[in-house]
């Protein structure tokens, strides 16, 4: 049941001020983890086009109703406080502090409390109070510039580098580190801002030191990491589908190469010159057989070649079977807690919270009866 966690941050307890995107996706993380997270859904529900019952980023988590521009929503929202540890919030610059649940009317109540707070421009700076989303934020850090063909528009990889990786993994990295310091001696709570922009500029830091250091040009398809490299990229095989290939280390090349086919005719792989002409080879050699095919080639082997799955398929390969990356809960397959703890094990062990659906046993559990009065 959520609420009930066994994981290593099992009697941990986050107020979650429902939003979408980012915040949501760190406060299932820390349920994950074992936290007894309670979500303040709104009366009337909001966010994304989704039917809740199949919102897993709301899954092992409990959710109550309160009204914040209510008379009483505020103080409901303070007393559930003073009994948290964390509390996320994902609204603009100021509008928590507008609704009476701001950083300082929460220190009052719990001078404890981390206060997390995840927006995408950070409180902040010019852009602050304008909206945005993902795509805006990895566009102005670099990240977007990065991904894609040479003269080809940035491809955009999903919501994942902006808001779950730049955004949801540092709110959750700046919530636990917060939270140890405030319980150390003298310790104190604190307020995290997670910016979007902070954390995926963040994530480039080894770009920006190999630009530095002149081994990674500032455009497209030129580098080794970013597709300029003829072994470590995508290759389309004979049924449309795609392998994935990263032979960057010369022995993992050589058994590539072997195993291609190509060993004899290969242009020597650091003649960058020729880079067009192994180009062209590796991916005539795919051409010739489907993926299935290719992927028993290379299965098993230290070439470091993969079949590119889609999101349905994943579930299926047999390793990630075998280490139950993924799970079955309540009729939906979806990526299984990470990452792994020895004594603290974690598990799905509650479905999507439906809005409001938990408010009589929260109250009773946190000593909050307030929650269940008419109007909370």
């Amino acid at each position: 049941m959520a609420g009930t966690g066994n994981g290593p941050l099992a009697g941990v307890r986050v107020v979650e001020l429902a939003g979408i995107g980012p915040g949501p996706f760190a406060a299932m993380l820390l349920a994950d983890l074992g936290a007894d997270v309670v979500r303040v859904d709104r009366p009337g529900g909001g966010g994304l086009a989704i039917d809740p019952a199949y919102d897993v980023t709301n899954r092992n988590k409990r959710s109550v109703l309160i009204d914040l521009k209510s008379a009483e929503g505020p103080e409901r929202v303070l007393e559930l406080v003073e009994r948290a540890d964390v509390l996320i919030e994902g609204f603009r610059p100021g509008v928590a502090e507008r609704l009476g649940v701001g950083p300082a009317d929460c220190h009052a109540r719990n001078p404890k409390l981390v206060y997390g707070r995840m927006t995408g421009w950070g409180q902040e700076g010019p852009l602050a109070h304008s909206a945005g989303h993902d795509i805006a934020y990895i566009a102005v850090t670099g990240a977007l510039g990065m991904i894609g063909n040479p003269g080809e528009p940035p491809a955009v990889p999903a919501n994942l580098v902006g808001d779950y990786a730049g955004g949801s993994l540092y709110l959750v990295i700046g919530v636990l580190a917060a939270l140890q310091h405030a319980r150390t001696p003298g310790g104190a709570g604190q307020v995290v801002d997670a910016a979007i922009v902070d954390g995926t500029a963040h994530l480039t830091a080894m770009i920006h030191g190999m630009v530095a250091a002149g081994g990674w040009q500032d455009r497209r398809g030129a580098n080794l990491l970013d597709g300029g490299c003829p072994f470590y990229g995508t290759y389309e095989t004979s049924d449309g589908q795609y392998m994935a290939v990263g032979a960057l280390e010369q022995q993992f090349y050589d058994e590539f190469v072997r195993l291609l086919g190509i060993a004899e005719e290969a242009p020597a792989r650091g003649d960058m010159a020729r880079w067009g002409e192994l180009r062209e080879a590796v991916a005539a050699r795919f051409k010739a057989r489907t993926r299935a095919e290719w992927t028993a080639v290379f299965e098993g082997t230290d070439a470091c070649v993969a079949p590119v799955l889609s999101l349905r398929e994943a579930p299926e390969h047999p390793h990630l079977a075998a280490r139950g990356t993924f799970t079955d809960f309540g009729g939906i397959t979806q990526p299984a807690p990470a990452p792994r703890f020895s004594a603290t094990p974690t598990a799905v062990t509650g479905g999507p919270a439906q809005p409001g659906a938990d408010t009589d046993a929260v109250a009773a559990d946190w000593g909050v009866p307030g929650l269940t009065e008419k109007g909370a």
